[in-house]
């Protein structure tokens, strides 16, 4: 079962006085600052990036946001197999090429996410026999990794191997790719996309492990073992992405969290932040107390992890509140969207928020 914590006690930690102080401190130690999270994050030896889907080659004040703020872009949905294989026949690469020929025109390494995911594969590769299944696998890697050989930052090779809900021995999430190899398929997937470029930084991405209840204490032993074995076994895995969902309704151990960190790195991994934002529905429906909460959460868990050498990116997942997922979320279940959210540092006209100085703060005090 996950242990729940009430909202009052999810939220004690940062109520009154404090929430109100970091908030004014925050801004009054940036205001001499460059105007851009990545020139601020560049300092202290950290990237600064977001994910970008296809609106910000509609919404021009957006994409120029991402060439003032960031430096490094993942690919949202471009470069997942349900955009590039949505149907038998020709790949899609379309959309990944255009985002693509974006970041280099403007100097910024772009990120693939996600090469192999249990979720989100298309129906047509999932009536497929184990066979059939099996030989597409490494077909699909093979192809869609040399085509961007060496144009990529990074690869998210595996996305989100753990789920403990679904019961599956060891805590692993199960799928099509589970089925057709069992857990084996993670390795094969790195080693698969390894032969096919050397060169690109080949990362193990997760989600969930912020939470010191079950669930998420349960993923981080997984992953801790997980790569360790990877390591052992001599597979290329660069980094380990966290994707850093925060979630303030779970417990959060920030001490914990760090010695976590810690024993990722001990494997010899780098480690990205790779997905940032602050799940905002359980804190307050006033809009400025709300934003000053996000900005705290994010403050307190960013001074835990960049502070830790191994450490080397922020990524937030988009840029400004109205691209969120969550919004997506929000939408769909309440189309007037009565109380949006906000867990990014831009809100919905491309203004800054109390997050963006928490932000800015933690990368000027972080370990260098």
């Amino acid at each position: 079962m996950v242990r729940k914590i009430s909202r009052r006690q999810a939220l004690g930690s940062m109520a009154g006085g404090f929430v109100a102080a970091q908030a004014q401190q925050v801004h009054a130690q940036v205001v001499s600052s460059p105007s851009s999270l990545g020139a601020i994050a560049a300092k202290s030896g950290h990237a600064f990036g977001a994910s970008a889907g296809p609106v910000i080659f509609s919404d021009a004040p957006y994409r120029e946001l991402y060439v003032t703020q960031t430096k490094l872009i993942t690919t949202d949905v471009a470069l997942k197999i349900g955009a590039i294989a949505g149907k038998p026949g020709p790949k899609n690469f379309a959309p990944a090429d255009k985002l693509l020929a974006f970041c280099d025109s403007n100097k910024i390494p772009m990120r693939g996410h996600c090469l192999i995911w249990n979720e989100w594969v298309p129906a047509w590769i999932k009536q497929m026999s184990t066979a059939e299944r099996r030989a597409y696998f490494d077909a699909y890697i093979d192809e869609v990794v040399a085509r961007y050989a060496g144009k990529l930052q990074s690869w998210d090779v595996v996305n989100e191997p753990f789920w403990p809900g679904h019961h599956a021995p060891g805590g692993f999430r199960m799928g099509p790719w589970y089925d057709a190899f069992g857990t084996d398929y993670i390795r094969r997937a790195f080693e698969r996309a390894a032969a096919a470029d050397r060169t690109t930084k080949l990362v193990l991405n997760e989600a969930q492990t912020e939470r010191d209840d079950e669930l998420g204490l349960t993923i981080r032993r997984g992953l801790l073992k997980l790569v360790g074995d990877l390591k052992h076994a001599g597979v290329k895995l660069d980094v380990v992405g966290l994707q850093g969902h925060l979630q303030p309704q779970y417990p959060h151990d920030p001490a914990r969290y760090s010695q976590f960190l810690h024993e990722l790195a001990d494997t010899g991994v780098d480690i990205y932040i790779t997905e940032f934002d602050v799940r905002d529905d359980t804190l307050s429906n006033d809009t400025e107390t709300r934003d000053k909460q996000v900005a705290s959460i994010a403050g307190r868990f960013l001074d835990t992890v960049l502070h830790v050498p191994a450490v080397k990116a922020v990524i937030t997942w988009q840029l400004a509140d109205n691209f969120s997922f969550y919004t997506d979320i929000a939408r769909h279940k309440d189309p007037t969207l009565a109380r949006p959210p906000r867990p990014l540092p831009y809100d919905g006209e491309l203004k800054r928020k109390p997050l963006w100085y928490s932000m800015a703060r933690a990368f000027e005090t972080a370990r260098a």
